[in-house]
């Protein structure tokens, strides 16, 4: 009778539990973020290309980006940035003004974040939310549901993480949590974990930047830089006259120098000095219109990460006429930098009401 009830239970195993455990094994990630050596490594010892207002599509003044989120996830950006206003009709991915650039409802941003995230399910993808309205983390936690993008977000053990804390990609990628988002204030880790405040838990160097040597000094934080994450915001801006006003936009006749790999104002010269002043390579690396290059700020990236760059196909070019691809700004500046009367029309009287509520915001490009 033990014989039998023994063999009972083993027939059980084999047809029950064994498949169940194979398909277990057979879901862990061998490829994580494009690069087997990555499943094994820490978020935190991993560097990121990021993009600096990645909803700000277009060729004006006001614009960041030449591609579309989709476009820049498929071409290896992991970490988009946005900035936020809140509008009649929700919340709007805009900087100071939605009249000078409009990136949409946000919802309908993560939404397509979403749907890369469920195509793309060996990569993980970070997301940084500058809340300019000061929005409560619940609010944000609706537009998360609404878009699905909780359902794959990364809730941290506790509201701040040291980066060696951080759990490994390959580890992130098997629990089907692998979007980690970043909010530079209102968050709040009792009511919504998933979404993180950023300076508890990252440092980051100066935005703004008009003078190319890029030192990699701690600029903002709340916590203590040697044991942060630490994102450096490498993007070059220029002085352009707004009417009356003068403000800082894209320096865009430099970045094939600012994006390259090497050189006096380049971005890996930056990741050499950020190593060289804090004995840590940046986690993520913050730039405009990323395609310029041809994939040089990728190549930046891999190097730091100890791995090989060699994408399956060719990365988006830069575009120089007046349309943008997938963009969703309603500017018209043109790229070589002339003032549109239509936009200064529009532009100064948005920046005259922000003066008189608070400040120029538009000087506030992070």
């Amino acid at each position: 009778m033990l014989l039998q009830t023994l063999a009972q239970a083993a027939a059980l195993l084999c047809t029950q539990a064994l498949p169940a455990i194979a398909a277990s094994l057979s879901h862990r990630a061998t490829i994580c973020n494009g690069h087997a050596e990555l499943c094994s490594r820490s978020y935190g010892n991993v560097t990121f290309v990021g993009a600096h207002d990645s909803y700000a599509v277009g060729t004006d003044v006001s614009s960041n980006q030449d591609y579309n989120v989709t476009q820049q996830l498929n071409d290896g950006v992991r970490l988009l940035q946005v900035q936020a206003l809140q509008q009649p009709d929700g919340v709007h991915l805009c900087h100071t003004s939605c009249t000078l650039k409009d990136g949409g409802l946000a919802v309908n941003y993560f939404t397509t974040v979403k749907n890369w995230v469920d195509a793309n399910p060996n990569d993980v993808v970070s997301i940084l939310i500058v809340n300019v309205n000061n929005l409560p983390s619940t609010q944000w936690q609706l537009i998360y549901q609404s878009a699905k993008l909780d359902t794959v977000s990364f809730s941290p053990s506790k509201s701040s993480l040291n980066a060696s804390e951080w759990p490994t990609l390959g580890s992130m990628i098997d629990s089907g949590k692998h979007v980690v988002s970043f909010m530079d204030n209102q968050a709040d880790f009792t009511q919504v974990p998933y979404i993180i405040d950023e300076f508890s838990n990252m440092w980051e160097t100066s935005f703004d930047v008009t003078d190319a040597t890029f030192p990699c000094n701690v600029n903002r934080t709340s916590g203590n830089p040697a044991t942060q994450l630490s994102t450096i915001n490498h993007f070059l801006d220029t002085s352009t006259n707004f009417g009356t006003f003068t403000v800082p936009t894209p320096n865009k006749n430099q970045l094939n120098v600012t994006n390259a790999v090497s050189g006096p104002g380049s971005l890996g010269q930056e990741v050499i000095t950020c190593q060289s002043a804090h004995g840590t390579t940046p986690n993520f690396l913050l730039v405009d219109f990323y395609e310029y290059g041809q994939g040089s700020v990728f190549q930046v990236a891999a190097s730091a990460n100890g791995v090989q760059y060699s994408p399956t196909s060719p990365i988006a070019t830069p575009i120089t006429g007046s349309a943008s691809a997938g963009g969703s700004g309603t500017t018209s500046t043109p790229l070589n930098g002339a003032f549109d009367p239509v936009l200064s029309a529009r532009g100064v009287a948005a920046l005259g009401t922000i003066v008189s509520g608070v400040v120029i915001g538009f000087l506030a490009i992070l």
